[in-house]
């Protein structure tokens, strides 16, 4: 690439990425280009659409959700070390207005490389959750990352629900976490794994309390 065709191209991703993060990814691409300084059809040649601009933008954003995935690779406690890095996630994509959307959307065919970065990441913390016996074998790194969207998108469209992320998530984590074993390993009692049917209507009635 020419350095005036690499000057552009790299005016062109910090202008998206600051307008993704103010405006939502829906932001017209004219405004992207002309606050650049360059012609939309500059923008055009080097990002055929929309998606491709985003997942230009957030391959470069994805590096930090990367590196600190190696660095909770080797946590002693490999259910939290997962925990904590799908709730680096979804700051990540909160930080993004439509990301959450844009990588649910068709599959695969919309931002690949996003969607592979993140599942190669992850599925490395997952694999090794699985492995200890924390995390339920039939949980998959890409249905995490959708319910972790999915949980974002939510918060969004109810601002007025002060914590709701939050709580989704721990319900949601809580259930990938397996049954009968206590967070040290051993087995658990009939309590600890819901089998007995008064502490099950203990936690009914506090969570009816609560709610």
């Amino acid at each position: 690439m020419r350095a005036d065709a690499q000057r552009n191209y790299d005016r062109l991703l910090e202008e998206a990425r600051q307008a993704f993060i103010v405006r939502g990814t829906d932001v017209a691409l004219e405004d992207i280009a002309r606050h650049a300084g360059v012609g939309i059809g500059t923008l055009y040649r080097h990002f055929p659409d929309r998606y491709t601009l985003m997942n230009a933008v957030f391959e470069k954003e994805l590096d930090a959700l990367t590196q600190h995935a190696h660095e909770l690779i080797t946590a002693d406690d490999p259910a939290e070390a997962l925990t904590k890095w799908l709730r680096r996630v979804a700051v990540h994509s909160a930080s993004y207005r439509g990301l959450s959307a844009a990588i649910m959307e068709n599959g695969g065919l919309r931002m690949p490389s996003c969607k592979t970065r993140l599942r190669t990441a992850g599925g490395a913390l997952l694999w090794r959750a699985q492995e200890a016996g924390a995390i339920r074998p039939d949980a998959q790194i890409g249905d995490l990352l959708k319910l972790t969207h999915a949980m974002v998108l939510a918060a969004e469209k109810n601002p007025e629900e002060r914590g709701l992320f939050d709580r989704l998530m721990d319900l949601a984590l809580d259930g990938l976490r397996t049954r009968g074993k206590t967070q040290e390993g051993r087995e658990g009692t009939p309590e600890e794994r819901g089998a007995v049917p008064a502490a099950a209507d203990e936690r009914e009635n506090a969570g009816a309390a609560t709610g």
